[in-house]
């Protein structure tokens, strides 16, 4: 089923952005970004997320579409039950290239990431949360999904999921999210790829 917008809004607003037919364009705000303490021994909650509260189990899929430059631009979604437990996951610039990785924090952030081997000016995200666990898998055509991570996610009564985008070297990095969908969770075997 596709989101109901109306009942989204934002954390921390960019300046730019335009929602019209289900696509979301944002651009990125100064110096955005999330993280906590790990290696840089700071605290930032200041990159972009739109999203809604959900209750209970589900699966959020969306489309990303973005021209990843500077190191450190990032685009895709994010999972937040507070700001020391949360997970975000997309393109990440580094190493002269865009990477496919996910940094879960709780209560500091960790840092997983891998050479991607699609296209990223537009790629697809699916998080499923069930049982108490994480399941998150990416395509490059939104028809294959391999699985990107697989970890305990302690169980809230409601938490908030949305797309994510941020640029913590710069501003101005352009992104298109559509095909926003949340719906119960999937129930898939884990080596279904599908």
């Amino acid at each position: 089923m596709k989101c109901d917008t109306k009942k989204w809004y934002w954390l921390n607003e960019p300046a730019t952005w335009h929602l019209n037919d289900g696509k979301l364009q944002v651009v990125t705000d100064h110096k955005s970004d999330f993280w906590q303490t790990t290696w840089y021994d700071f605290q930032r909650h200041s990159g972009h997320v739109y999203g809604c509260e959900v209750e209970g189990d589900f699966t959020f899929q969306v489309c990303v579409e973005g021209d990843y430059t500077t190191l450190y631009d990032q685009a895709g979604l994010m999972l937040i039950q507070n700001e020391q437990h949360w997970l975000k996951a997309g393109i990440e610039f580094n190493d002269a290239q865009p990477m496919i990785g996910s940094v879960l924090t709780n209560p500091c952030s960790d840092w997983a990431t891998g050479v991607f081997t699609g296209h990223a000016g537009r790629f697809w995200l699916r998080l499923t949360l069930a049982n108490g666990a994480l399941r998150l898998q990416y395509s490059c055509d939104g028809e294959h999904w391999p699985l990107l991570r697989l970890c305990p996610f302690s169980a809230a009564s409601c938490n908030f999921i949305g797309i994510m985008c941020c640029t913590p070297e710069r501003e101005g990095l352009a992104v298109t999210f559509s095909d926003m969908r949340i719906s119960p969770p999937l129930g898939k075997a884990l080596h279904d790829l599908s």
